[in-house]
C-alpha cells in the first residue's frame, strides 16, 4: 500500500482526504483550521493510517502563497514527508490527456 493525504490548503483552514492506495479512499474528508490543536489532530490521523497500513502516508499540498506555511511548519517539526505542488504545474498536468488523439 502506498497511502497518501491529499490537503486542499484554503485561508485558516484544509479540507483533509486520505487514500490507503490509488483509488481507494480511507474515511470521510474532513476541513481543519490551521491551530495547533486541529493540527495535533491531524497528526493523530497520520499515525491511524500508519497503524492501518504499516507506513506512513505522504502529505501532498499545492502552494497556495502564504496560506499553505502553518501546514508546512508543522510537517516539518513533526517530520512528516510532504510533498508541495506548484499550482500551475497540477493545473497543466489536469488539461493533459493520456489518451492517444484520434487524427
Amino acid at each position: 500500500m502506498n497511502p497518501v493525504v491529499g490537503l486542499d490548503v484554503a485561508k485558516g483552514e484544509s479540507q483533509v482526504q486520505a487514500f490507503l492506495d490509488q483509488s481507494k479512499p480511507y474515511g470521510n474528508s474532513f476541513s481543519m483550521k490551521h491551530i495547533k490543536e486541529e493540527l495535533d489532530h491531524f497528526f493523530d490521523f497520520l499515525n491511524e493510517i500508519e497503524e492501518v497500513t504499516g507506513q506512513m502516508p505522504m502529505v501532498i499540498l499545492e502552494s497556495t502563497g502564504h496560506y499553505h506555511t502553518p501546514v508546512i511548519q508543522y510537517l516539518e517539526e513533526q517530520g512528516i514527508l510532504y510533498i508541495l505542488l506548484n499550482p500551475i504545474i497540477s493545473y497543466q498536468a489536469k488539461k493533459t490527456s493520456l489518451r492517444k488523439v484520434k487524427t
